[in-house]
């Protein structure tokens, strides 16, 4: 029987769907925000900010959809502003909206500050006081729960902080359960949150419930959500991969490993932290973004160690270069392979890889020979199929799935229109295989033509895709004679690998990092296919 959790519990509020949708390039679909959302409630934060129901008939829709789904964890929350001046909140039709928007739980924004009551809302500071605590006040009588977002409040607590507390004040009195303080610009630094989240509690006292909103335009967002806890705020607000206007907002997949690991707090349901990485991946893919490798806790490369130092003081002992383990975060420990590179990180890729057999005078060739391939214009870090490879062939029982015996490439226009032929020459099972294919390109052309012939032998072939195929050009100063790099990403649609290629002909690179990806997959499926046979 399992023990009762009794560490504090930090309030996760997740508003990746609405201010995360800010983001410059981001543009959700309906469906889009119910994927992420779910993915959400599986990891299980405790309140989802869906949207503003009365900005957009997106987000009213979603809230339509919404009301569908049984959300096992979270709360979905309806986001929206204070009445405007001079009217009644039943009178306002952004306030309406948020109770039509049918969310037991309400977010609200109001100003906290003297210069943007006056500047831009343009009322009197005693009338954006009723504004705030009439729209609190009519939301609880319609049944609501109501988080109270203090936008600008730290930049109004140091112009003003008597009015300030006045405004949270206003919302404590309308019946809001918790007090989210706004770091709405961003620019305000760790020691500063703390202190004054410090005194807005001193002010209230214990039974009021302080929680906190923070930008990265100062790059403190997460420090400064963390100092906030730690100064006795008990409700954090977030995106997932700090996805935000401008500089974005605090980073949740950083704020809540931190809460969990660092300040021992409790921040989700018990075990969920390990699919903090799937979630990240997840919204990622969903936004169309390229993944940060480099964040922390969750980035591809968060635990990826390339010294040789290192790696070989990680074989002694996993705590040498980890201030974690990565499977708390559902991440995992990766070495990567280089021209920095020491024996030590080629038998632990090679044990990563499931290739035994690498002992030390083979790994010292290895390194020998991937520091001459890096010169060359290689580079493995991205490419471990490659890396893979490499280790294979120095094994004496290797042989090759198929042997490039020759290529050629014709390129035309006909009619304005670019046009490409390529014929290449296999020998594959001691057989000579001749294909021709056409494409809107050479390198188009060549990857046809290579698909060509080796699906007969390799039907697997059929379920392989070209992700990505990403060309560098690296000494540019000499023109177009340059080598060039090419690196591709393939899946089948169940994994996913790189491989990479390097000449001053972008063809052969291509043909390198192309025949690199085949063997790499076919390899072990030709194995089993004729160990299955011989059966």
């Amino acid at each position: 029987m399992s023990q009762p959790d009794h560490r504090p519990f930090i309030e996760v509020f997740d508003t990746t769907l609405r201010d995360g949708a800010q983001t410059e390039g981001i543009s959700y679909s309906v469906d889009d925000k119910l994927r992420i959302a779910r993915k959400l409630d599986e990891l299980g934060v405790a309140f989802i900010e869906g949207g503003w129901p009365g900005s957009n008939p997106k987000d009213v829709l979603f809230f339509e959809q919404a009301r569908k789904e049984k959300w096992q964890n979270s709360k979905i929350v309806a986001f929206g502003s204070t009445r405007r001046a001079g009217l009644k909140p039943s009178e306002d039709p952004s306030v309406r909206a948020l109770v039509e928007a049918g969310t037991e739980v309400c977010a609200i924004f109001g100003k906290s500050s003297t210069l943007q009551v006056l500047e831009v809302l343009r009322t009197t500071l005693e009338e954006n006081l009723k504004m705030i605590e009439d729209t609190v006040a009519y939301l609880r009588s319609q049944g609501k729960r109501v988080i109270y977002d203090a936008e600008h409040f730290f930049d109004g607590y140091d112009q003003n902080p008597e009015y300030a507390l006045k405004a949270i004040g206003a919302a404590h009195k309308g019946g809001a359960e918790t007090l989210a303080l706004c770091d709405t610009n961003g620019g305000h630094l760790p020691w500063e949150v703390a202190a004054t989240v410090k005194a807005v509690r001193e002010h209230f006292g214990p039974t009021v419930r302080v929680g906190i909103h923070l930008h990265d335009d100062s790059g403190c967002g997460v420090a400064n959500s963390v100092a906030a806890i730690h100064a006795g705020a008990v409700h954090v607000q977030g995106t997932i991969n700090g996805y935000g206007e401008r500089c974005g907002n605090a980073n949740l997949c950083v704020v809540i490993p931190n809460i969990e690991l660092k300040l021992k707090m409790r921040a989700l349901p018990v075990g969920a932290l390990s699919r903090l990485h799937e979630v990240a991946r997840f919204v990622v893919e969903v936004a169309n973004f390229a993944p940060n490798d480099q964040m922390a806790y969750v980035g591809n490369s968060a635990f990826a160690h390339k010294a040789g130092v290192h790696v070989s003081a990680m074989q002694r002992h996993p705590d040498a270069y980890q201030h974690i383990d990565p499977k708390l975060v559902g991440n995992e420990m990766r070495v990567v392979v280089s021209e920095l590179s020491g024996r030590a990180n080629v038998t632990s890729k090679a044990e990563e890889l499931g290739l035994k057999n690498v002992d030390a005078a083979t790994g010292a060739k290895i390194v020998e020979i991937i520091k001459a391939k890096e010169h060359q214009g290689f580079s493995f870090e991205a490419a471990e199929a490659s890396v893979s490879l490499l280790i294979r062939r120095l094994e004496t029982d290797y042989r090759p799935l198929f042997t490039l015996q020759d290529y050629r490439a014709v390129v035309s226009r006909h009619n304005d229109r670019p046009f490409a032929d390529a014929t290449i020459k296999l020998t594959i099972d001691g057989h000579e295989v001749h294909t021709a294919a056409e494409g809107n390109g050479p390198v188009n052309a060549f990857d046809k033509a290579l698909r060509k012939a080796l699906l007969p032998t390799f039907p697997k072939v059929a379920d392989i895709q070209l992700a990505d195929y990403k060309v560098r050009i690296l000494n540019s100063n000499t023109g177009t004679g340059a080598i060039t790099r090419v690196l591709i990403d393939w899946h089948d649609g169940q994994r996913r690998w790189s491989t990479v290629g390097a000449g001053t002909n972008i063809l052969d690179a291509t043909w390198l990092a192309l025949a690199d990806g085949y063997e790499f997959i076919l390899a072990p499926h030709a194995a089993a296919t004729a160990v299955a046979v011989s059966a």
